[in-house]
């Protein structure tokens, strides 16, 4: 087990390097700066806040200074925010992220497995055809269509719900109606597959030659097995669902990473976009780490090497 995190760490210090070094100098080939989207300033403005925030350097050299603040934890102040460091604006950014995420991860669980295991044990039966067609739909439709949707319904038309900020448990929702959509509708099919797969093994078939009962042969047998891919898939679901749908946080006015992301790639705020996006690889690193752990404890014939 130390090896293999040994082994590891040092892949994902690898890839997280990657990401930033090409994430940086893309940054940099695209048209505009942070400050030409205000009013233009004077010459002697414009050159003297490029001083300030080094942006008057050769790009490699500004490469060079922005890595080395960064192994010392240091990710820098955000240019339009000014007065604000990325670290205070993710640290803030990412608690409602978070929260939001995270009931939306438990709602997609908690509805996609079961939705699963019901179309596989009705394979071929209208209640089968249902889930897949429901799946299908919400694997189809994008976030940013349910959420204008569900907005049009239930706030506009019947004006049951509000449609920005989270202040109380209605605001929430329909964020959450809008980001569980789609991972709900992915889980239920991967599940549907693999239940599938598992329920034609000669040991299911076996267990239930000894007279184990239906239910006691799915939930002893199949589901632990059946359950793997999904796991698989929840390592990069947490992550981005965690960081909150960057649409879905835009839409309904949510304070949260995502906004803040979008907000920094239109205004060309260099140091926030360099900080949201090493967090948000570093979080898919750390989810696919965990996810491996949890394979050995769900299933122990599976080592880690």
């Amino acid at each position: 087990m130390a090896r293999y995190l040994a082994k590891r760490a040092v892949i994902s210090l690898l890839t997280l390097w990657l990401v930033s070094t090409i994430t940086f100098f893309l940054m940099f080939m695209v048209p505009g700066g942070p400050f030409l989207a205000e009013k233009t300033p004077s010459a002697a403005t414009l050159e003297a806040l490029n001083k300030k925030y080094g942006l008057d350097q050769p790009v490699p050299v500004q490469y060079k200074n922005y890595m080395l603040n960064l192994l010392k934890g240091e990710m820098g102040e955000s240019i339009k925010q000014r007065g604000r460091t990325v670290q205070d604006i993710i640290s803030s950014g990412f608690k409602v992220s978070a929260k939001l995420g995270g009931i939306a991860i438990l709602v997609a669980v908690s509805i996609g497995i079961p939705l699963g295991c019901i179309a596989a044990l009705n394979r071929g039966k209208w209640l089968d055809n249902l889930i897949i067609l429901i799946a299908t739909t919400g694997i189809a439709i994008p976030s940013f269509v349910v959420s204008t949707v569900l907005m049009i319904i239930f706030s506009v038309k019947l004006d049951l719900l509000p449609t920005y900020g989270l202040s109380s448990w209605k605001h929430y929702i329909l964020p959450v109606i809008s980001l569980s959509f789609y991972p709900t509708a992915y889980i239920s099919r991967l599940m549907r597959s693999s239940m599938l797969e598992v329920l034609g093994q000669d040991y299911m078939r076996t267990a239930r030659a000894k007279g184990l009962s239906q239910s006691k042969s799915l939930f002893k047998h199949a589901l632990r097995n059946a359950v793997l891919p999904v796991v698989t898939y929840l390592g990069p679901l947490l992550a981005y669902t965690l960081t909150g749908s960057f649409i879905v946080e835009r839409i309904f006015t949510i304070p949260g990473l995502g906004n803040e992301f979008i907000s920094s790639i239109i205004n060309r705020d260099y140091t926030m976009i360099m900080g949201t996006t090493i967090f948000l690889a570093f979080l898919i690193i750390t989810m696919n780490l965990l996810v491996d752990i949890a394979y050995t404890i769900i299933d122990p014939r599976i080592k880690l090497k």
